[in-house]
C-alpha cells in the first residue's frame, strides 16, 4: 500500500502499475482521476475507491460505498476501458501544464461552488455543494469563444463544463447523450445569467433521470467535440474533478479515447459493452 504525501507525485507512485494485477485508488475524484491519468493506456485495471466527498466517478460507475463489496469488485469486477479528458492550460512563466480528468472539467460557476464548498465539506459532506450553490446566486457571466474540432462557436453564460461522465451530485444527469467511451467530450454551456435560472433544469433532471428533460431546458446548451478550446471574457477560474485551480481561462482539452481501464460491478451496463 502506498500513500501520496504532500511532496510525492502520483506518477511516481504508480510508475510500475503494469507489474500489478490491480490498482486501488482511494480518495476523492481528483485523486482517482490523477491515478487514472498516470496509468493511462497501461491496461492495468483501477478501482475507483470512493473515499472523498462527492465520489462522482464511483456514482457513474455504479460502485458501492461499503468496503467488503468494493473488495469483491477489486477481485471479481469487470475491467472496462473508458475515455479520459486531458486539460492543458498555458502558463506565463513556463511551458503549458497538463492534467487529466475522468468526470469533468470546467470554468466559472462550477469552480466558484467548489471553492466555496471546500471548507464546509468536512462538516456537511455532499450538502456543502448545495450550500455553496445557494451562497453564489449571482455568479460572474462571461462571453465565451469555443473552438470545437476546429469550428468556432460564440456563446455566453456563467460556466462551461467539459463532461466525460455525465452524472453529478444528487444523481442529476447533465444531458441524455453523454458516453464516456465515444472519444468525445460533452461541452455544456450554462447560459443563464443568474443561478436562479438553473432551478428549472435541476428540477427537470431530478424528475427525469435520463437527462432528456435537461436537454430541452433553456438553461444549458450542449455541444460535442474531441478537441476543445475555451476563452472567456472576463476570464473565469477553472477546476477539474473538484480540484480548483489558481489559473483562469483560456484553456484547451481533448479526449483520450479508451485511455483508462476501470473496474465495474458484474451486471453493470458498461460491463456488457465490448471494446
Amino acid at each position: 500500500m502506498r500513500f501520496a504525501g504532500p511532496t510525492q507525485r502520483i506518477e511516481d507512485l504508480v510508475g510500475d502499475a503494469t507489474s500489478f494485477d490491480r490498482v486501488v485508488a482511494a480518495g476523492g475524484d481528483g485523486t482517482v482521476s490523477a491515478v487514472c491519468y498516470a496509468t493511462r493506456y497501461s491496461g492495468t485495471p483501477v478501482l475507483a475507491y470512493p473515499a472523498g466527498t462527492a465520489n462522482l466517478l464511483a456514482l457513474n460507475l455504479g460502485l458501492p460505498l461499503d468496503a467488503p463489496a468494493l473488495a469483491e469488485i477489486t477481485l471479481e469486477g469487470v475491467p472496462v476501458s473508458f475515455d479520459l479528458g486531458e486539460l492543458t492550460r498555458p502558463r506565463q512563466d513556463g511551458p503549458p501544464q497538463t492534467s487529466g480528468f475522468a468526470v469533468m472539467a470546467g470554468a466559472g460557476y462550477d469552480a466558484a461552488i467548489m471553492e466555496t464548498a471546500a471548507p464546509l465539506k468536512s462538516t456537511f459532506g455532499a450538502a456543502a455543494y448545495l450550500m455553496a450553490a445557494v451562497g453564489n446566486i449571482a455568479p460572474t457571466a462571461s462571453d465565451f469563444e469555443l473552438v470545437l474540432d476546429g469550428e468556432t462557436v460564440a456563446n455566453d453564460g456563467i460556466a462551461v463544463l467539459l463532461v466525460n461522465f455525465g452524472r453529478i451530485q444528487f444523481d442529476i444527469a447533465l444531458s441524455s447523450g453523454w458516453d464516456p467511451r465515444d472519444g468525445l467530450l460533452d461541452v455544456a454551456v450554462v447560459r443563464t445569467k443568474h443561478a436562479v435560472g438553473l432551478l428549472p433544469m435541476v428540477l427537470a433532471a431530478m424528475i427525469d433521470k435520463s437527462g432528456q428533460l435537461t436537454d430541452r431546458s433553456s438553461g444549458i446548451e450542449i455541444y460535442r467535440a474531441a478537441n476543445v478550446e475555451v476563452r472567456a471574457e472576463p476570464p473565469l477560474r477553472m477546476q477539474y474533478d473538484g480540484e480548483v485551480l489558481d489559473e483562469v481561462t483560456p484553456f484547451s482539452a481533448h479526449s483520450l479515447k479508451r485511455a483508462a481501464t476501470l473496474l465495474v460491478p458484474e451486471g453493470s451496463p458498461f460491463a456488457s459493452e465490448t471494446d
